[in-house]
């Protein structure tokens, strides 16, 4: 089976007519996405937007967000067809903040999408909104995750169907549009590179650097001054 590459954003040229006759809503739509159901998931979608922001900080050419509304039928009508993925992220566009993505202005779907699973939501997750993601987002890398029961699964399409994603020896599963794994580690899902190394948060980095310079002192004592 051979993987699609194209652009999974890019609208056909059937759509693009369609789209042409349509008078579109305004630009400006602010999300309607109700609050997560815990602090577990709250945390865990921060982590993974702080993450990436921090991993990708000198890039422009992205936009992560979660729990944030995508416009995205023709006729756009907003009281039905929308969706607030807990964590998505969509390649080369602008990196700045958005109040919600409207595919009309976009011209985009996200490259890759994270769902945190709940007891009311997994049915969904792992159901309609997975056919919606494959069918009609054309989205090429789904996950879902639950941050009380640790189940993790993954997704690529090829030839325009999902095809499951098999772990790597840790438990991992890789993400093409990312290049990177995704994994359990500490009871939260994190981003880990192709050789193995956690992706660190600010704070984790600034520890680190506090315990090399602690180390350091132990053995030879103060810095010299500059």
């Amino acid at each position: 089976m051979s993987i699609i590459y194209n652009e999974p954003s890019l609208f056909l040229a059937s759509e693009q007519e369609e789209f042409d006759d349509i008078i579109f809503p305004p630009n400006d739509l602010w999300s309607e996405e109700p609050p997560l159901e815990s602090d577990l998931h709250r945390q865990q979608m921060d982590l993974l937007i702080r993450l990436l922001e921090w991993w990708w900080r000198n890039r422009q050419d992205f936009y992560v967000s979660g729990n944030l509304t995508i416009y995205f039928n023709q006729n756009q009508k907003k009281s039905q067809d929308f969706r607030g993925p807990d964590f998505f992220v969509v390649l080369n566009t602008e990196r700045k903040p958005r109040r919600s993505w409207m595919i009309w202005e976009e011209g985009k779907y996200p490259n890759i999408i994270i769902e945190l699973l709940s007891p009311s939501t997994a049915e969904i997750d792992k159901g309609l909104k997975k056919q919606l993601y494959q069918d009609t987002f054309r989205t090429f890398d789904y996950f879902w995750f639950d941050p009380e029961t640790l189940e993790l699964a993954g997704f690529h399409l090829v030839d325009g169907k999902y095809q499951p994603l098999e772990p790597n020896p840790q438990g991992w599963l890789w993400s093409q549009q990312l290049e990177l794994f995704l994994g359990v580690n500490n009871s939260q899902l994190r981003f880990f590179t192709s050789d193995g190394q956690l992706l660190p948060t600010p704070e984790e980095v600034a520890t680190e650097a506090e315990t090399l310079l602690a180390k350091y002192r132990e053995q030879f004592g103060e810095l010299p001054e500059s």
